[in-house]
């Protein structure tokens, strides 16, 4: 049998047996991210603090917890689960005695995987794993044409489309964008069936209430049968903590629907530096808060997966505006993923954010030094990946190809320097000797097409060149990107009773309540 295998090897067409034709297909974008579902990280992670630092952030977390407490609003149910666990409770406030959240959070896995509708396509969340998704939840759109505008559902598809054709974007992501002209209390089935009919990647539910969240897990029991959803996960519900030290029955009610369907929820402290405390006791705060979630899905169902996230940022103290992309949540970030994994739970922290509010240098510079301390303080899921503008408010066109090309750029960053003899490249050294060049060598003509990462939006042309051919810069370069991805977008293909019994349930969804608009 080997043998016979080995012949029809032997006798196959070049292009079925890899080498030159398969290099080119993976370099040229979309086949690569069904060959690379996700990075594995190759490169340490950056620890900052020192153990003795470490202890006393979270001994200031314990005492938090323990001394002044977290209140959990018009949750019943999320109170008495903590009386059961031994917490203390006076009305909705709760404390914690130092280290109950830690044993808790024992029967949380450290790495799960997502489970996506193309199995491969799945992304491991935890570990050495590092997953892009695209940016969440801004009300408003842009792009260089039409300029800035409330988002549509028009626009929430593009995105899902750009996302799936993105060699670079592992994710679909969630509420890429607000679409308004759709009720609020029925447009979270429409984000979840575009998701669904537009790419084959994992996604994200609603959040906003509890009702919305469980349609959203309905929704993938008719995707993959109910018997896999009840083993697996296959969504995720991003959760935020209304900081400081308040969990409202919004977000405990959704987390815990997540938690109840054996769903990831990605539990979130926003902490706006400058308006809160020092970096320091942000993250302090932040430790206590995501605890308290993270421990509260393991109530709920024992091993559910969750995700241990941070939003550090900080705001201008001239003007009281948020800001985004700055040094202080940057390097804090780095604390964040020391406690994290301290927890031994995944990580969701940082992306490309900013407050510029056109897709220029100074989007990329904040976006990059933000991103980089996500690279480096080990997230595994880095939401608000592309995309980010004018400080989370507008979803940009252009800056979503932008920063899909550094997550293209960061793919090879991750993956290290690898050394092998084919990457130390003696032979090459042999046959070209001292004094000349490597450009037509064996080893060059071997290798070129998939030794360095090639941007698809960078010009290396010279001056003289570009000049000639408009002087256009990189805005300029990423409209025509993102127009020519969706002009070429072909929809994966779904099985027309799925697609038939999605349909149906979202019909009989919206007619069982009046529109409501806030």
């Amino acid at each position: 049998m080997e043998a016979m295998a080995t012949e029809a090897q032997a006798n196959a067409p070049r292009r079925e047996r890899g080498g030159r034709a398969q290099r080119q297909k993976e370099r040229s974008g979309g086949p690569a991210a069904v060959h690379r579902p996700y990075i594995m990280r190759n490169i340490p992670t950056y620890d900052i603090l020192s153990e003795e630092n470490l202890v006393r952030i979270e001994q200031t977390a314990d005492r938090i917890l323990s001394e002044i407490g977290i209140q959990f609003r018009d949750d019943p149910a999320a109170l008495a689960h903590w009386k059961r666990a031994g917490a203390k409770l006076d009305g909705e406030l709760v404390r914690f005695e130092p280290g109950m959240l830690q044993e808790i959070l024992k029967t949380a896995p450290a790495q799960f995987t997502q489970h996506a509708r193309n199995p491969a396509n799945n992304v491991v969340v935890g570990g050495k794993s590092v997953v892009f998704a695209p940016s969440y939840g801004c009300p408003f759109v842009m792009d260089l044409d039409k300029g800035r505008r409330y988002g549509t559902i028009e626009d929430f598809r593009n995105f899902v489309k750009l996302a799936q054709s993105s060699p670079w974007m592992h994710h679909s992501g969630g509420t890429i964008c607000e679409p308004v002209d759709v009720p609020v209390n029925k447009r979270h089935l429409d984000m979840v069936y575009s998701h669904i009919r537009y790419s084959d990647r994992g996604f994200m539910g609603s959040v906003t209430a509890e009702s919305r969240a469980e349609d959203s897990i309905e929704m993938c029991r008719i995707l993959f049968g109910a018997g896999f959803v009840e083993e697996n996960c296959v969504i995720l519900g991003n959760v935020n903590v209304n900081s400081p030290l308040v969990w409202d029955a919004t977000m405990t009610t959704a987390l815990r629907a997540y938690a109840r369907a054996n769903q990831a929820a990605v539990v979130v402290p926003f902490i706006l530096g400058g308006a809160m405390v020092t970096t320091a006791g942000a993250i302090a705060q932040a430790h206590a808060e995501t605890m308290a979630g993270c421990a509260l899905a393991q109530l709920e169902r024992p091993g559910a997966p969750v995700v241990y996230g941070n939003f550090l940022s900080s705001m201008s103290l001239r003007s009281g505006s948020p800001t985004f992309g700055t040094p202080e949540p940057a390097i804090g970030s780095m604390v964040v993923g020391q406690l994290a994994r301290r927890l031994n739970l995944p990580l969701r922290c940082s992306g490309n954010f900013t407050t510029s509010k056109l897709p220029d240098a100074h989007a990329m510079n904040e976006s990059t030094m933000s991103m980089l301390a996500a690279i480096h303080c080990g997230a595994n899921f880095v939401l608000h990946s592309a995309g980010f503008l004018d400080g989370l408010l507008s979803m940009s066109y252009e800056k979503f190809m932008l920063d899909a090309d550094f997550c293209g750029a960061l793919h090879s960053y991750l993956d290290g320097v690898k050394i092998d003899d084919n990457e130390l490249a003696l032979d090459a050294f042999r046959e070209v000797g001292p004094g000349s060049h490597f450009f037509g060598c064996g080893h060059t003509m071997a290798n070129y097409e998939t030794a360095f990462w090639d941007s698809a939006l960078a010009d290396n042309e010279p001056y003289e060149k570009w000049e000639a051919a408009g002087s256009h810069d990189a805005a300029y370069r990423a409209n025509l990107l993102w127009k020519k991805k969706l002009a070429e977008y072909e929809a994966p293909a779904l099985d027309e009773g799925v697609d038939e019994a999605l349909k149906d349930f979202i019909a009989r969804r919206k007619a069982s309540m009046e529109d409501a608009w806030y």
